[in-house]
């Protein structure tokens, strides 16, 4: 970033962003790989402590990024042109909060240049966050977090 001149994210509409550019939008929270689940009556989303099996958890980081949409079937791929999915990340979220036409957080790793300040500010899922793989399906929606 030059002196003067503004940084990307708040430079270029969301469309316009490098694949680069994008995927530096993410502040490393996990909060994405956590199952949501959605009231069908209100449409509310409620996320659990339950996160992807793909999801490290204390790198808050999917272990096989690449090949995520092939391994997991439920894998939300969060576009610049996806607004519509935005709502249901969290109001934390750069994707999110750029697309509602807000700033970015003053812990996001691209504000704070350290990418720690996400979880040293408790937005992120680390310690927080148990593997799909430890618990039966059916048993999800007792695991609901209350906000």
């Amino acid at each position: 970033m030059t002196l003067g001149k503004k940084p990307f994210w708040e430079n270029k509409p969301l469309t316009e962003l490098t694949h680069e550019e994008w995927e530096a939008l993410c502040d490393g929270c996990g909060q994405c790989c956590l199952h949501k689940i959605e009231d069908e009556s209100t449409r509310e989303v409620y996320y659990t402590y339950i996160a992807c099996r793909l999801l490290d958890l204390e790198k808050c980081r999917c272990t096989n990024y690449s090949q995520r949409m092939d391994e997991v079937a439920e894998c939300l791929r969060i576009t610049p042109t996806g607004f519509h999915r935005m709502q249901i990340l969290p109001e934390t979220c750069a994707y999110r909060r750029l697309s509602e036409g807000k700033k970015l957080l003053w812990w996001h790793p691209l504000i704070s240049n350290d990418p720690e300040t996400v979880h040293q500010e408790d937005i992120s899922i680390r310690g927080k966050a148990i593997s799909e793989e430890n618990i039966h399906p059916d048993e999800f929606e007792n695991c609901i977090i209350d906000h």
